[in-house]
């Protein structure tokens, strides 16, 4: 027989952590009820973080749409399948007997912050950036003038976005920015159907890009190319299109090579790409490129002052041209000169940048920076509400920084329980706002209403030999969930 070794509780909490007293012996009507509003990225690590770190919290996590991922469904490329590989991640986690998923509730118009506030022991925000940043020049509203955002939606099937009018009958194309999303607008321009028709592109795009008459993409910045911010991983894909070469001009990199030694890494490395590929190119870069059909070319230190038309159609771009001034290599400002440039084109993606919207009167927000005012995740001034993600910090980074922000905020939220800077008294979670949507006539969208929707995307997907086909009309959504 056996006998189990006697240990002193003080010991006992050393091996199990300071928190599981507190924890263990949470009564039925103590559980914390925590609501997580949005369920991208953010929202799930945030999720991951409260379930593992609490034994007995109950996570329901909102989603305005009848599908959860958020911009991991409908912000990613589909030739960039690895990336959504984190779904499987967040489909354990939404199955967690802890968490529920409830699709198709919009905070904001369906439920306010207030009510979730009496529901809830702890509410985050993780809903994201849903607006863009605006040029603010003439011309700007014209037909053909598109936001990047809205493009991305339109090509990943996002319902809102399913019917924008886009024209692709043209071959001159300007992005209008040099982030990661311009080169992906771009690269979807430019890649051949073949590509893209096994990806899980959404058909309707598909059959437009199937009959485009694009040629040349320009991606075009206000400062340098020290300043870019695409990544290395983007820029080589870029130089690896089929039929397709890249145009960089030898006055704007040949004296990179002086200064890349002093760049931090990552940058370093993305420059010496930039300084290679114009100036460097191997004899089978060079070969491909003089073949190619189609062509891109990164423009430097132009700023767009106005968008030109002509009966109703774009013909172009108006730009200044900028010089660079400070003392640092990379954080330097631009600054107009009276110099112009003029590039034609027929249609004109504003790739700037996102940023959030206020959902709800209740909510503190700063207009000018898009965001919620928070310190640390923390809503200022308003006791039980955070925020996590692009709602909290404004759109910056990849998925990692979303998951060490989402990380941090959940750690926050079992933090202010362990100190009882909240708590759970007369808090009944989802128990009490389905009554309030139930009530409304809401139809609901579970976790499970999803799996029905994946089912039927991926049947549908196999017609056309690729992974799924997205159904992007949120009333045939919700018929498929109701199934």
């Amino acid at each position: 027989m056996y006998i189990l070794p006697r240990i002193c509780s003080r010991h006992l909490r050393q091996l199990l952590g300071k928190s599981f007293f507190r924890y263990a012996s949470t009564s039925s009507q103590d559980v914390p009820h925590v609501c997580i509003v949005g369920s991208g990225p953010a929202g799930f690590y945030t999720a991951q973080q409260i379930l593992k770190g609490h034994p007995a919290a109950r996570v329901d996590i909102l989603e305005k749409l009848p599908v959860p991922f958020g911009l991991v469904r409908f912000g990613v490329a589909p030739d960039h399948p690895e990336v959504k590989n984190v779904i499987h991640t967040f489909t354990t986690t939404a199955r967690n007997q802890r968490c529920t998923f409830i699709g198709n509730v919009e905070v904001g118009k369906d439920i306010s912050i207030e009510d979730l506030q009496k529901a809830y022991t702890a509410v985050v925000l993780a809903y994201g950036a849903d607006d863009d940043r605006t040029l603010a020049i003439k011309g700007e509203d014209s037909p053909n003038v598109i936001s990047a955002r809205s493009f991305v939606g339109w090509f990943n099937g996002l319902p809102q976005d399913k019917d924008l009018p886009v024209d692709l009958d043209v071959e001159n194309v300007v992005i209008l920015g040099q982030g990661n999303v311009a080169l992906d607008v771009a690269r979807i321009l430019l890649t051949p159907i073949s590509i893209l028709q096994k990806t899980d592109i959404s058909q309707h795009a598909l059959d437009a890009l199937s009959r485009s008459r694009v040629k040349k993409v320009y991606i075009v910045g206000r400062r340098g190319p020290l300043q870019v911010a695409f990544t290395i991983k983007e820029l080589r894909e870029m130089t690896k299109l089929p039929d397709c070469r890249p145009v960089i001009h030898k006055e704007d990199v040949e004296n990179l090579d002086k200064v890349i030694k002093d760049l931090p890494r990552p940058r370093r490395r993305l420059t010496e790409l930039l300084y290679k590929t114009c100036m460097e190119p191997s004899d089978t870069d060079t070969h491909l490129w003089s073949q190619a059909s189609k062509e891109w070319e990164l423009r430097f230190r132009l700023s767009p002052i106005e968008i030109n038309e002509r009966e109703g159609k774009v013909t172009g771009v108006k730009l200044a041209v900028n010089q660079l001034q400070g003392d640092d290599l990379i954080n330097k400002k631009a600054v107009a000169t009276s110099e112009t440039e003029h590039i034609d084109c027929g249609l004109v993606f504003r790739s700037i940048g996102y940023k959030s919207i206020p959902i709800d009167p209740i909510l503190p927000f700063d207009t000018r920076k898009g965001i919620i005012p928070n310190i640390k995740g923390r809503v200022k001034e308003k006791p039980g509400l955070y925020c996590s993600g692009w709602v909290s910090t404004g759109p910056v980074g990849v998925i990692l920084n979303t998951m060490t922000g989402g990380f941090e905020t959940g750690k926050i939220v079992l933090k202010d329980l362990e100190d009882g800077i909240i708590t759970s008294e007369g808090k009944r979670g989802n128990e009490m706002i389905k009554e309030i949507l139930e009530s409304k006539g809401k139809q609901m969208v579970t976790f499970s209403d999803w799996d029905k929707i994946d089912e039927e995307e991926i049947k549908r997907g196999s017609v056309f030999g690729k992974p799924r086909e997205k159904i992007a009309d949120i009333s045939e959504m919700l018929r498929v969930a109701k199934s």
